[in-house]
């Protein structure tokens, strides 16, 4: 009673003793890293800068700094059964492994009443890549629901929409192998599958943003780890349901998987050259042997096979999106000393070179060279023949005269070299020549070498004279 009498009816201001203070700038940094997703910037500020806030409190101090908005209410939700379903969908995101911007097709499959999920990125996605996914989806779990949601996409639909439509029987027989039929939802109705709609926007929000990657394969990586263990452990909604404990609740209402499941693959008929290569992906492959027969190569997820005859004859696995027009030989074995015959021969060293020996040669470049293609590199390959056999001042000369005429024919442009080197009015630079050879070691060792029989050679022409 004296403490209120003495406050004389004011209230005093009281500080938490516990209260956490965040930096406003390091808080704006993480915020523009992370791209406005507060839930992301939650994560780094307790695994990086160790700071335990809660995530009302950070969004309380977000709106107060007034660097986000409040939320939106949300719709309303419908229970889910467990067992009922899953679903997938695709969508296109712009991320920049190793600074390059890159467009990468994200693959997501979403349980809907456990909402674990999977993720996997590619650089491109048809009818064999999503089965491929799927396969290594539904092995990873192990068990699948009877029914796929999937929007009318034709890499599983024929025909029809919505309820009328009618599945690929080729994709339909391969969900069949996994237990589950694939169902389209009625055209302009996505939140049919709005698990899966709220699955993208989580990656759109938690995982792209304040994340660098390496390659495709990076990304993959950090995908798996996010999607599997991260989320599923961590307590999603009002509920603070964990997907992994509901998981485990579900699967006595899922389909479990059978023991073994063959990958799904893709046959190609490929040719052997006289090198003993196969072209496949943008890359060469060599085959063991000694004939060149015609090969079936078994495209799977990861790896290929090359068969002859129902017989295998090697086994190579995929390299990265990244590496193309690569010789690639059994791990162990010796390397074969030819190259293949189709092999692609670039020409960036050679037009490296020719940019750098005069900035007259470099502007010419600009004007002549083709964008690309065969026109391109026939063109540099052309040109620095001519650059190596003949003079730089004359080379140098020449380059300047077509461009001045605006001369973008190597053929012309091969003849003005020759009308310079006939009119005789290049001084030729004179080599240079140390004058001090005599006294070098390796000299003086070759005074005192016996001298080179040359008759060998004598003899060899008279047989040819002969001959």
């Amino acid at each position: 009673m004296r403490s209120i009498i003495d406050q004389q009816g004011r209230i005093p201001k009281t500080v938490r003793k516990d209260k956490v203070e965040i930096d406003a700038q390091l808080l704006t940094q993480l915020y523009n890293e992370c791209q406005g997703r507060v839930q992301r910037v939650h994560e780094r500020l307790v695994e990086e800068q160790g700071i335990r806030i809660a995530y009302s409190t950070l969004t309380k101090i977000i709106r107060e700094q007034e660097l986000g908005k409040a939320a939106k209410m949300r719709c309303h939700r419908v229970a889910d059964q467990p067992g009922a379903e899953m679903q997938h969908d695709t969508t296109v995101y712009q991320v920049r492994p190793a600074d390059r911007p890159s467009r990468v097709v994200a693959s997501l499959l979403y349980y809907r009443y456990s909402k674990i999920r999977y993720l996997k990125f590619y650089p491109s996605f048809n009818r064999f890549a999503m089965k491929c996914f799927f396969h290594e989806a539904l092995s990873f779990w192990g068990y699948a629901a009877p029914v796929c949601i999937i929007d009318n996409t034709n890499l599983a639909r024929l025909h029809g929409t919505g309820k009328n439509a009618v599945m690929v029987a080729e994709m339909e027989q391969f969900a069949r192998q996994y237990g589950f039929c694939f169902v389209c939802h009625k055209p302009g109705h996505a939140n049919r599958k709005a698990g899966n709609e709220r699955g993208f926007y989580t990656v759109e929000t938690n995982f792209l943003p304040g994340r660098r990657f390496d390659s495709l394969e990076d990304i993959n990586r950090q995908a798996f780890e996010w999607s599997t263990v991260r989320m599923a452990n961590r307590p999603t909604g009002k509920t603070r349901l964990i997907p992994a404990s509901a998981f485990e609740y579900e699967k006595p209402y899922l389909i479990k998987l059978p023991p073994y499941i063959e990958p799904p693959y893709e046959d190609h008929q490929r040719k052997t050259d006289q090198y003993g290569y196969i072209s496949f992906a943008g890359n060469f492959y060599w085959v063991p042997g000694t004939k060149r027969h015609d090969v079936k190569v078994l495209q799977y997820s990861d790896h290929i096979c090359i068969y002859h005859c129902r017989q295998l004859m090697v086994k190579y696995p995929l390299p990265p999106a990244s590496v193309k027009n690569e010789m690639i030989y059994p791990q162990g074995g010796m390397r074969p000393p030819q190259k293949p015959w189709f092999r692609q021969k670039p020409t960036a060293k050679e037009e490296q070179l020719l940019r750098k020996a005069d900035e007259a040669i470099n502007g010419y470049l600009n004007f002549a060279l083709p964008p690309a293609g065969k026109q391109k590199h026939g063109f540099i390959r052309r040109l620095y023949g001519l650059y190596r056999k003949i003079a730089l001042p004359v080379f140098i000369k020449t380059v300047k005269r077509a461009l001045k005429y605006r001369i973008n024919d190597i053929r012309i442009v091969e003849r003005i070299a020759m009308l310079q080197l006939q009119n005789g009015d290049i001084e030729m630079p004179m080599p240079a020549i140390d004058e001090h050879f005599c006294s070098r070691q390796a000299y003086i060792d070759g005074c005192f070498a016996d001298q080179t029989d040359l008759d060998i050679y004598d003899q060899l022409s008279g047989e040819d004279d002969h001959g």
